[in-house]
């Protein structure tokens, strides 16, 4: 059986990752979502589990003593990181494994796994970014402003990625990952670094 493929999409929050990446699963059969785990509190409809491993802090910091993930990395105050056992299990089984994974961590997964394959998302601007943060109206204007600048650092690392996708057009943005992800999963596509 052939092993599956990494692969980490990552991008500014707002950039409508989760989206895409839920029709991504939707679309192709042989993608598998590993799930994060955070300790971030669980925002309204996230099912523990599905959407998030919710973990308190001292869980969190017990599991990064154990060596249990692939990458963590704190973002916006709450900690995030991805637990490497499932992805490997995925890996073996022949399935390929979608990582959604901020800046920080991508770069971990990155120099841990020269082999993975790098996403960068992004809205078309700096303003749309914004909007869409502004339209999901889940946090206070501080924790806003937080995401903001942390927006302006992560687009200026997109060069650091394997491939762009533009989330402007939903259809196209949809269209472009798809095509990308088949390429990679054929074996047509590689990271740069491997």
């Amino acid at each position: 059986m052939q092993r599956g493929r990494l692969i980490v999409v990552s991008g500014p929050s707002g950039a409508g990752k989760s989206t895409l990446i839920r029709q991504l699963l939707d679309a192709i059969p042989e993608l598998a979502y590993s799930v994060s785990a955070t300790t971030r509190k669980p925002r309204e409809g996230e099912v523990n589990g599905r959407d998030y491993i919710f973990l308190t802090r001292e869980e969190f910091e017990k599991w990064i003593k154990e060596g249990r993930f692939l990458e963590w990395a704190e973002y916006s105050g709450n900690l995030y990181g991805t637990p490497e056992y499932r992805v490997e299990e995925f890996l073996r089984s022949g399935l390929s494994v979608i990582l959604e994974i901020e800046l920080q961590g991508a770069r971990k997964v990155r120099d841990k796994r020269p082999d993975a394959v790098m996403i960068f998302v992004r809205a078309p601007s700096l303003e749309e970014t914004r909007k869409r943060l502004m339209g999901r109206a889940t946090e206070d204007s501080e924790a806003m402003e937080r995401r903001m600048t942390t927006a302006l650092t992560e687009v200026a690392a997109r060069e650091e990625f394997d491939h762009e996708i533009v989330n402007g057009d939903r259809d196209t943005a949809r269209s472009d990952i798809i095509e990308t992800i088949m390429r990679i999963i054929k074996g047509e596509v590689d990271a740069k670094r491997a």
